[in-house]
């Protein structure tokens, strides 16, 4: 999930706080912790805990602020059907975009509810090699796909599985605006440095 945010969230965190606090934040983070502003927001705890160092307890609404511009905060209360709406329009174009693709969508189809390593997704997808593993990595950069386990090769070395971090997706069009509703797997919201740091 945080991978799916993180480029997101980097751009409202730029928008809200400007270039020159953002280039300070990141300044510190590499002092403390020896990463940039993209790294850290993948692990959130990190960033959060510079953050404080600038702004004490408003860091609570900042990062609510920043959050709430990309994914509906209403939708994350009901935890039990874990849906959220996707505000941000470049998140929903990564959607509609490998949706669009019949390739990413027959990959997406094939691991939707198990997980499996690339050469047996691109066996059951009957995906050319060259272009399945190129669009496979394109959905894992995206987020939409996650590393879930790992099964042992022959010669005994471990290959990752991977596995969608959704059950569903609904997307409309509502006056001209993309929208997208994803269903997270369970576990999903837990997993997510991002979604247990910053209040709902």
């Amino acid at each position: 999930m945080d991978n799916l945010l993180a480029p997101s969230l980097r751009k409202s965190i730029e928008k809200n706080l400007g270039k020159s606090t953002l280039n300070k934040i990141e300044q510190r983070l590499m002092e403390r912790h020896g990463m940039g502003i993209a790294q850290a927001i993948k692990d959130f705890y990190k960033f959060d805990g510079v953050l404080r160092e600038f702004f004490g307890a408003g860091a609570d609404g900042l990062e609510t602020k920043f959050l709430h511009n990309i994914i509906d905060l209403k939708q994350q209360k009901k935890v039990t059907d874990n849906w959220i709406t996707l505000k941000d329009q470049d998140l929903a174009k990564i959607f509609l975009e490998s949706f669009a693709d019949e390739d990413k969508k027959v990959i997406i189809g094939t691991i939707l509810d198990r997980s499996l390593i690339i050469a047996d997704i691109l066996e059951q997808c009957k995906v050319p090699q060259t272009s399945g593993y190129r669009k496979i990595n394109q959905l894992i950069d995206n987020g939409l796909l996650i590393s879930n386990g790992y099964a042992i090769a022959s010669d005994g070395k471990k290959i990752k599985k991977y596995v969608t971090i959704f059950d569903n997706v609904k997307m409309d069009i509502e006056k001209n605006v993309v929208v997208v509703k994803i269903q997270l797997k369970k576990g999903s919201f837990q997993e997510s440095t991002i979604l247990q740091v910053i209040p709902n």
